[in-house]
Order: structure tokens, then sequence, then C-alpha cells
């Protein structure tokens, strides 16, 4: 049985789509049971919900278990503290192998949660466990949030210079390494950065997206101001705000950037190009 934590997220339902996929049992641990349905169908064959700083829910979701992948909720305050816990209840079962969804370049301090996921990863150096560190980039999935402003005015806008460069991967080809990790030999205390492209600035990645909607994508860089009004009227609270904008503000001084080499490693071929990921969107939407 592998567990999933953080289940009931674009991540944890990618990866257990992609686990499913090549016939692991998966146990989904979500903080409502309202996911419960969804994941069963997709084909998690045990749901556990509760909450990620609760150690009885940690050991009932841990035991029995042969490898678990923590997923902290996004830009969660409490990474360091539901790592402790579940760090905890996996050595005390001795689950044979823990599998951590970081972020690629968590030394970068200036952006609090990667410098959150590099304590929890000193975290597993320090433990007795077969760990595994996964660090992906941005996900091109993030740009659907844009796809249909991009439609219907034009526009590709970001927050930050549209000069900023930034390597992008595919969720799916996060998923498909996440399962290959999880279910083959040979990875114990590797760490892997999961990484799609080479760095993008935002005019190519405009210009890609118009290719596959078939029409001319100009990028725009807005405010920072701007973008924070916009997520405080969609509801969007405090602390998550501040962590977005100290990241939109460490993108604009250095962007992200990685190398694909090591994904296509993992995944035995080249990993998803935008253009290709902005053609299979584009197709699905027509």
């Amino acid at each position: 049985m592998i567990l999933i934590t953080g289940a009931g997220g674009k991540t944890g339902k990618a990866i257990i789509k992609a686990l499913v996929a090549r016939g692991a049992p998966v146990r989904a641990f979500v903080r409502s049971i309202a996911h419960g349905a969804s994941l069963a169908a997709m084909g998690a064959r045990e749901v556990i919900a509760g909450a990620m700083d609760d150690p009885h829910v940690w050991s009932r979701a841990v035991r029995g278990t042969e490898a678990i992948y923590h997923i902290c909720p996004n830009v969660s305050p409490h990474e360091i503290d539901f790592a402790k816990e579940l760090i905890a209840a996996a050595t005390d079962l001795r689950v044979p192998r823990l599998v951590y969804h970081s972020v690629l370049h968590p030394q970068i301090e200036a952006m609090p949660h990667h410098w959150n996921k590099l304590r929890v990863e000193e975290m597993l150096f320090a433990s007795v466990l077969d760990f595994t560190m996964l660090q992906p980039t941005a996900y091109m999935q993030n740009s659907l949030a844009q796809w249909d402003v991009m439609k219907r005015e034009g526009v590709y806008r970001v927050p930050y210079p549209v000069e900023t460069r930034l390597s992008l991967v595919d969720l799916d080809d996060v998923a498909e390494a996440a399962a290959i990790v999880l279910t083959t030999s040979g990875h114990s205390a590797a760490t892997y950065e999961l990484v799609g492209t080479l760095p993008l600035n935002q005019i190519e990645t405009a210009e890609t997206f118009g290719w596959a909607l078939n029409k001319t994508i100009r990028a725009e860089a807005e405010t920072i101001e701007a973008w924070d009004q916009r997520a405080r009227s969609a509801g969007m609270d405090d602390h998550e705000r501040e962590t977005l904008t100290k990241m939109f503000r460490a993108y604009a001084r250095d962007g992200l950037k990685g190398n694909p080499n090591v994904l296509g490693w993992l995944l035995g071929r080249p990993p998803t190009s935008l253009a290709a990921f902005a053609a299979r969107v584009a197709a699905n939407q027509a």
C-alpha cells in the first residue's frame, strides 16, 4: 500500500492516477472526507481524513504502508510541523520508504515556502528513513488560470517582468516520475530535480500559447499591487498572498532556472515541452 498525503489537491490526484495506472494500491490522506468519493472513483483503495497536526491520524494513515509520498498543502505555514509528525509516525511504524514532494531550489531563502521545504529535507537527512527528494519546478498547469484571458483578450499577464526566465514542468510528467520512484528500486537517498524546460522568458511562453490558440498572445507584466488586490478579492488569505508576493519578487530578481536532463532520465523520454502541453490543452478545450 502506498500512502499519498495531501491527496485532494491537483498534485495528489495526478500521482494517484499515475500509480493506479501502474497497478499500485493507493491509500489517500485528505483533510476532508468530502474528497473521498472522487478519490475512490480514481482508484484509491482507502481514504483517510484528518488533520496533519494530529499524531493519531498520522498513525492510522501510515500503518501498513510500504511507501509514502508526502505533499504538504501549498505554501502552508505549518510545513515543518506537519513533517515532524509524519517523520515520527513513519519512523515508529518502520515504513520502508518516504518520498518527499519538495521544490526546485529549496535553498532560496527569499521564498519562505522553498526555505521551509529545505528544513524538511534536513529533517529527512537526519532521520533513519529511506527517503527520496523530488524537486519540481513551477507547473505548466499554473498557466491555465490565464487561459480564458488569453483566449478573450490575447494577453498573458504575470506579476513580474516579461523578461523573467522560468523553467516549467508538466504535472503529468511529475506524477509519472513520482510513480516510477515509488514503484521501482534504486532511488534511496536521491534528490531529483524535476524540470521540463530550459528557462523561458514570458514573451516566449506567451508566443507558445499563441501558436496553440492560433492567435497573437502578448506577455504583459502587472504590478504586484494589482495582483495582490485581485488575489484579496478572490478570497486568498494574508499568509498565502504574502508568501506568493515574496516568490514573485524573487522571480523578478533571479528567475527560476533548471535543467530537464534528470527528468528525462527518470522518464526514459524527453519531458513534455511547453508547446506540446499547450497543444494538448487547446485540443482538449476545442
